[in-house]
């Protein structure tokens, strides 16, 4: 049933500080790119402004050199008005399971740092951790947004999106998002189940996200608008379109052609889109662009990122040829595993144990600790009752598994965490937990985060910019009587 827009208006979710630079420039955007931008953002009337994710902690600290505390401190300082976002999963460091008490102490901080939104995932939609994660978000003062992931299997069936809905809206959260990661919506799906989502909704706001990784994404933004969605998660180009979410601009333009009110201003933003073009070329980043519809993603659904890094490791390995046969194994163990939503971490659990099955010739005769603890139920019961019988009687037979089967679920007191962690403070801790006492250390030493204030005229990125040319290069600027010439000349051999 169509829940009916009785106001016309169409709102937005900003995720282009998150989910647009994790999809295109894997988690490379720092906080001296963003800050330029800030106040921009704040002043376009977007509902939210997603700019943090724990699994961005680790990159942040050892590869950035960047604070993500100040990070949040920094932004909140310039975004006044609009809430600010952060993501968070089961477990907070991604592929490892996270003390509860850790997890509470992340979440305190978020809010203490300004953060005021947090929106919630379960790699298996499980209530269960949903209800966890809602209340300790809660016991802080954060509104939760409540994620149900979309896939396709066998399982996840219209009734399976109908019970999972009805569950999420009985809990106390803000809102409801049908959230789309791997790109997999088609039209005909979209106008399918978001009317059975709007409804089991009731009274819960729902908003809609998905990816372009098929290059119908904004097309299913427009079956959800015209369908009663409100709210649309969208990000700036030139970190839209490919793996990441649809432009805003795109998604913008064709709701206005069908009626409806964008409430954003476009014009405060187009010099955000220029900023971050520029950094692009600066620092030889991606930029986003549709693609073509590639029917073996929904086979596979493995992530545009994750399957970036299979050509570069099979490239370095010689065997690229073999990317369609991993490919193809990914879609058996998905299989064989009871179809795992292709999630972090799911999504690397299974693609990593295809790929080695296929490296090495013979299916399962090398398995990683992480698809062993999934078959011995250490990321949930739902997980493991799911496997194919005589495949999880192969895997816990083996002598890894029995001894894996010995540890525990970590367990950890606050104050256990306090004497464990070093640092002056809880920030400092959770960094030391997260990425570890050294990086930290090295971060601190790298000082203040490179500006990026004036990346699309300043004169030094453009000597930056022709320096990185190979061969002679001549640029002249003249302005009020005065000649600049700069100039780089093969060197003679």
């Amino acid at each position: 049933m169509k829940k009916p827009n009785h106001t016309g208006k169409i709102f937005f979710v900003d995720t282009t500080l998150r989910d647009g630079q994790l999809s295109l420039w894997a988690s490379n955007m720092t906080t001296g790119m963003m800050l330029p931008m800030a106040e921009r953002l704040d002043r376009a009337g977007f509902e939210a402004i997603e700019i943090m994710s724990s699994a961005f902690y680790k990159k942040c600290v050892r590869d950035l050199k960047d604070d993500p505390w100040e990070r949040i401190r920094l932004l909140a300082k310039r975004i006044k008005t609009t809430p600010l976002r952060s993501i968070r999963s089961r477990s907070m460091l991604a592929f490892q399971l996270t003390a509860p008490a850790i997890a509470d102490l992340w979440l305190e901080r978020l809010a203490a740092n300004g953060i005021h939104e947090l929106r919630t995932s379960d790699p298996s939609n499980t209530p269960r951790y949903w209800r966890q994660a809602v209340d300790g978000a809660k016991r802080v003062g954060l509104k939760t947004i409540l994620n149900i992931i979309y896939s396709i299997s066998p399982k996840h069936s219209d009734e399976y999106f109908i019970q999972r809905t009805r569950a999420a809206a009985k809990l106390d959260v803000e809102r409801i998002c049908f959230k789309d990661p791997g790109g997999l919506l088609t039209p005909e799906t979209t106008r399918r189940l978001v009317p059975l989502i709007l409804r089991e909704a009731k009274d819960k706001p729902v908003e809609f996200h998905t990816h372009c990784n098929t290059g119908l994404g904004s097309i299913c933004c427009l079956e959800a608008i015209k369908l009663g969605i409100t709210s649309i998660n969208t990000a700036l180009p030139p970190l839209a379109d490919s793996s990441s979410n649809p432009s805003l601009f795109n998604v913008a333009m064709n709701a206005r052609a069908l009626g409806y009110q964008t409430m954003v201003d476009e014009e405060v933003l187009k010099p955000v889109q220029t900023h971050f073009s520029a950094v692009a070329k600066q620092e030889d980043l991606p930029v986003g662009k549709p693609l073509e519809y590639d029917a073996c993603h929904p086979l596979h659904q493995v992530p545009g990122g994750m399957i970036s890094n299979f050509r570069f490791q099979l490239g370095n390995l010689g065997k690229l040829d073999k990317l369609p046969e991993v490919l193809d194994e990914v879609c058996r163990v998905r299989a064989e595993f009871g179809y795992p939503i292709m999630v972090t971490p799911y999504s690397q659990f299974f693609g990593v144990q295809a790929a080695i099955n296929v490296m090495v010739g013979a299916r399962y005769k090398e398995v990683t600790d992480e698809v062993l603890l999934y078959a011995l139920g250490f990321w949930g019961d739902e997980e493991a009752q799911s496997i194919e019988a005589n495949l999880k009687d192969q895997l816990l037979q083996s002598p890894r598994a029995r001894e894996l089967a010995k540890l525990k679920i970590p367990e950890m007191s606050l104050a256990e965490f306090r004497e464990k962690f070093a640092g002056a403070n809880d920030d400092d801790k959770l960094l030391n937990f997260f990425a570890g006492a050294e990086a930290v250390a090295a971060m601190k030493a790298a000082g203040a985060p490179k500006d990026y204030g004036a990346a699309s005229t300043s004169l030094v990125t453009l000597i930056e910019q022709i320096a990185r040319r190979k061969g002679p290069v001549q640029v002249y600027i003249k302005r009020d009587g005065l000649t600049l010439k700069l100039e780089r000349r093969q060197r003679a051999v």
